[in-house]
C-alpha cells in the first residue's frame, strides 16, 4: 500500500512539473482548445482577419477553436473570457473591446496570468504595461502611426499629379478636408488622424499647396488633450454613422464650391459610407465627366478595391489581414506543439523591450 502511495505521489508530481513547464501543451497529442475573442462581428476589416484564421485553423489537427462575438461590450468579453477558461480554454486571443483604458486590457491579462495560460491581443492596441506584466503574453497588430503617414502620402502624391490641381476646386491653395474619425482613445485613430495631415502637408509644402480643414468638420474642445485637431466628424469606424454625417454636412456644404475638396478616413468603410452619401449628389459615381472627389480610406477592404477600381474611390492603405491572421496562428501552432509563444519569431518585426508583433502596411491606389 504504502509502494502505491509513493508511486501516486511520484506521479502526481511529475504531472505537476509537466504542467508548469508547458501549461498549453497537448497531453498525449490531443488538441488544444483556443477561444478567440473579437470586440464584434461586424467591422469589415476584421471579417476578412476572421476568415484568413478559420481558413487557417481549419487545416490543423492540433487545434481546435471557437470564435465569441463580443458585440461591442468589455463586460461581456471578460465575462465570456471568464467562462473560457472555466470550461478549460489552452489559449486566449484577444481583440480587445475597450482600447481607451489599460484597466480592461491588464484585467483580462491577469485572468491568463493567473491560471498559467499563454495570451494573444491582437488588432486593438494594449499598452506596453499590459503586455510586460506576463512573460507569456503578447500583442500582433500594426504600428498605429504608419497608416496615417501613409495616407498622407498617398493623398499629396495625387494632388501633385499633373493636372490634379482641378482638386483645388476654388484656386485658393487650400485643399479642404473632412476627416473622419474612429474610436475616441483608439490608438489607430489617434496616427492615423494625426499624421495623415501632417504628411500630406509636409510632402506639399514646396507645391505651395495646403491641406486645411473643411467648415464641414465639427469643431469640439473635448478631446484637446489628445494632441489630435478637434476637426473631424466621429464616424467611429461605421459606414452607415459616416454616411449619415456627410449627409447632414452637405445640408450646409456644397461639393462644388471648394468647402469639401479631399476626403480623408480612419478605415475603409468610413470612407465608403463618405461616397454613399456623395452618390446622392451626382459625385463619385464612377461615371465618366461626373463630379469627383478625392476619398482616401484605410484597411485595403475588398468592398473598397472595388470601389477604387470603379473610379469612386481613390486610394487606401493596406492593413494585411490575412499576414496579420498567419501570424497569430503561428503563435497558435507553438503553443499546440508545446514550443514557447515566441518561438520562431526572432526575424519579425517585433518592438525592443516590449512582445509586440507589427504587421507592415502598404499604400494601394
Amino acid at each position: 500500500m504504502k509502494k502505491m502511495l509513493s508511486l501516486l505521489i511520484v506521479a502526481v508530481l511529475a504531472f505537476t512539473m509537466a504542467a508548469c513547464a508547458s501549461p498549453a501543451a497537448p497531453a498525449g497529442g490531443d488538441a488544444i482548445k483556443v477561444d478567440v475573442f473579437w470586440y464584434t462581428f461586424g467591422d469589415t476589416y476584421l471579417t476578412g482577419v476572421r476568415t484568413a484564421m478559420e481558413n487557417e485553423l481549419n487545416g490543423l489537427d492540433n487545434i481546435t477553436y471557437t470564435m465569441h462575438d463580443c458585440e461591442e461590450d468589455q463586460a461581456t468579453q471578460t465575462q465570456k473570457v471568464e467562462t473560457a477558461i472555466t470550461q478549460g480554454t489552452d489559449l486566449l486571443i484577444v481583440n480587445i473591446v475597450t482600447t481607451g483604458s489599460e484597466e480592461a486590457a491588464q484585467n483580462i491579462c491577469d485572468l491568463a496570468k493567473a491560471n498559467d495560460l499563454p495570451i494573444v491581443f491582437f488588432n486593438r492596441e494594449v499598452s506596453d504595461n499590459v503586455i510586460n506584466s506576463y512573460e507569456n503574453a503578447c500583442f500582433v497588430g500594426t504600428d498605429a502611426d504608419e497608416a496615417g503617414y501613409m495616407q498622407g502620402q498617398a493623398a499629396a502624391e495625387f494632388l501633385l499629379l499633373e493636372g490634379n490641381e482641378k482638386y483645388d476646386l476654388n484656386g485658393d491653395g487650400q485643399i479642404s478636408y473632412i476627416m473622419f474619425r474612429g474610436e475616441h482613445g483608439n490608438a489607430e485613430a489617434f496616427g492615423r488622424t494625426l499624421y495623415s495631415v501632417t504628411e500630406a502637408n509636409r510632402l506639399l509644402e514646396e507645391s505651395g499647396l495646403v491641406l486645411v480643414p473643411s467648415p464641414a468638420n465639427e469643431t469640439s474642445t473635448q478631446y484637446d488633450d489628445d494632441g489630435i485637431s478637434n476637426y473631424f466628424l466621429y464616424g467611429n469606424w461605421s459606414a452607415a454613422n459616416a454616411a449619415e454625417l456627410m449627409r447632414t454636412a452637405l445640408t450646409a456644404n456644397n461639393l462644388d464650391d471648394g468647402s469639401i475638396e479631399l476626403i480623408l478616413a480612419n478605415n475603409d468603410d468610413q470612407a465608403l459610407g463618405a461616397i454613399e452619401a456623395m452618390n446622392e449628389e451626382g459625385y463619385n459615381t464612377g461615371v465618366a465627366d461626373a463630379g469627383y472627389i478625392p476619398v482616401f480610406g484605410v484597411d485595403a477592404t475588398a468592398v473598397a478595391m472595388e470601389a477604387i477600381t470603379a473610379g469612386k474611390m481613390t486610394g487606401t492603405v493596406l492593413q494585411d489581414g490575412p499576414a496579420m491572421a498567419g501570424c497569430i496562428v503561428g503563435l497558435a501552432k507553438n503553443i499546440a506543439e508545446g514550443k514557447p509563444l515566441a518561438d520562431g519569431t526572432e526575424d519579425m518585426n517585433v518592438d525592443e523591450g516590449v512582445f509586440k508583433i507589427r504587421i507592415p502596411y502598404a499604400i494601394v491606389k
